[in-house]
């Protein structure tokens, strides 16, 4: 059986995050595994608070799950912050997962901030390059591309212009969630 971990926030409300994922790996056949970046309050109106773990733990979760269980691929969703993105770079780089997709989540749909401003360089600079997809909705990829995207057109040169800045990994554009 196919292993997948991922590493994201904690959805109290299991429509996104850790919950959705290992909801998804099931529901294809996958055997999920977890390392919690963030614990939330939240629900289908939104997100009322949250709390960052530590890099530290991040890390020594992925290190126990890999140890043991082993990761075919990795997932990432929520990071919280420069730490989180920069601990869970080196751990995918020490222990040579071999597919990485990157799922640079920032905003909430319901529009609450999930991420700290001075992460953004730490996925520019550490997680995209290592990435062997990322797939950031429409507003993530108009952000790091300092863009507007507002057709399929335009989606698809973004799709190919983050590919190109980040070093030729794949881009599978999201459409935000209404």
């Amino acid at each position: 059986m196919r292993i997948a971990l991922t590493i994201a926030g904690s959805d109290s409300g299991a429509g996104a995050g850790i919950q959705a994922d290992l909801k998804t790996f099931a529901a294809h056949g996958v055997y999920g595994t977890s390392a919690i970046t963030a614990v939330t309050a939240q629900n289908t109106l939104g997100v009322t608070m949250f709390e960052a773990v530590s890099a530290d733990l991040v890390t020594a979760q992925i290190e126990a799950v890999v140890a043991d269980i082993g990761a075919h691929a990795v997932k990432t969703g929520m990071l919280a912050n420069a730490a989180i993105v920069e601990a869970v770079a080196a751990a995918v780089k020490d222990l040579e997962i071999p597919l990485l997709v990157v799922d640079p989540v920032m905003i909430a749909t319901s529009g609450d901030n999930l991420l700290e401003p001075k992460a953004v360089e730490a996925y520019e600079n550490n997680l995209f390059p290592l990435a062997t997809l990322i797939t950031p909705n429409l507003d993530e990829a108009a952000f790091f591309l300092e863009a507007t995207i507002a057709n399929r057109r335009q989606m698809a040169s973004a799709a190919k212009a983050l590919a190109k800045k980040f070093r030729a990994c794949a881009v599978r554009m999201n459409r935000p969630c209404i």
